[in-house]
């Protein structure tokens, strides 16, 4: 089925300015949403999604009101929902395998949404800015042509994304939004800041870091948190990271090194940091079953005792 918007079917074009041009009403929805406020998302109601994850849950669920993630330079944040049972989920994505990852979001949403007898699925996407290597507009054109391989229809809501994300301070090129969140109770979707990246932050960074594919995070019907297990190798190697200046980090561990957040370069070398003290994750999972989180009446995450 195709990707529709305005009950219209969005026809492949070879660039962004060649899709905002033929579609001007998504120019005006980007420029809204960007001139939103930013919402600081309290953590007690935050699942948060780090990059190369997803997690999706219901408007029934009593530990998740807002599904939320930052940190986005050149990686775009994908919404998914259903009108009809609010069924609602959101990825982190960097392009690293935009066609195996956008079935498993449109799959996350439809089996929570299959007792509606009404309602569509929405689209709003998110990120990337106007970067010199064109790594955002090769992703946002990715995913576009991805979601319009899906046999379900498809509604792009909002499209926020490369060059109607940019913002030009001193010469240089930055997104507006770095951060998104979505409510799950309401369908709203909003630019975040976020006061949280657990549990198991440095865990779930490390997966990432050393090639783990997108995963699904959360499981709704048990409303926890689950990571792993997680496969990597022995790496003293990268030791070498710890000791390099911020400029040598930003130019060969990100895709964007003037438009990270002030924390990239503490994130990278603490993930590094993690991997050494742990250079077999086997002891991080016994009995090769996942780390589980379930929600408190605090508010944290804490850790599920294996039995």
């Amino acid at each position: 089925m195709p990707l529709l918007t305005e009950n219209h079917k969005i026809e492949r074009t070879g660039t962004t300015a060649e899709f905002f041009a033929k579609y001007p009403h998504l120019q005006e929805n980007a420029r809204a949403f960007r001139s939103k406020a930013l919402v600081n998302v309290e953590h007690k109601c935050l699942l948060y999604v780090q990059q190369r994850e997803f997690a999706a849950t219901t408007p029934a669920d009593n530990s998740v009101t807002v599904i939320g993630s930052d940190d986005a330079t050149t990686c775009h944040l994908v919404v998914v929902r259903h009108s009809g049972s609010g069924a609602t989920c959101l990825a982190h994505c960097d392009g690293s395998n935009t066609w195996a990852e956008v079935p498993q979001l449109v799959k996350a949403v439809t089996s929570l949404s299959s007792q509606a007898k009404e309602g569509r699925l929405e689209l709003h996407l998110m990120g990337g800015f106007d970067d010199e290597s064109k790594t955002s507009q090769s992703l946002s054109l990715s995913l576009l042509a991805a979601f319009h391989k899906q046999k379900e229809e498809i509604h792009l809501v909002t499209c926020c994304i490369t060059e109607l994300n940019d913002i030009v301070t001193d010469g240089i090129h930055r997104p507006v939004v770095y951060g998104v969140g979505v409510n799950v109770k309401t369908g709203e979707v909003f630019p975040a800041s976020l006061p949280t990246r657990g549990p198991a932050e440095e865990l779930r960074s490390a997966r990432t870091f050393t090639g783990g594919q997108m995963v699904d995070i959360y499981d709704s019907g048990k409303q926890q948190v689950k990571v792993g297990p997680c496969r990597w190798s022995p790496n003293r190697d990268i030791a070498f990271w710890l000791a390099a200046d911020d400029k040598t980090i930003l130019k060969y561990l990100s895709t964007s090194p003037q438009a990270e957040p002030p924390h990239f370069v503490q994130h990278i070398k603490t993930t590094i940091q993690f991997l050494l003290d742990h250079p077999s994750p086997d002891s991080l999972f016994p009995g090769g079953r996942p780390q589980l989180f379930r929600r408190t009446e605090q508010g944290s995450w804490d850790r599920v005792p294996q039995q």
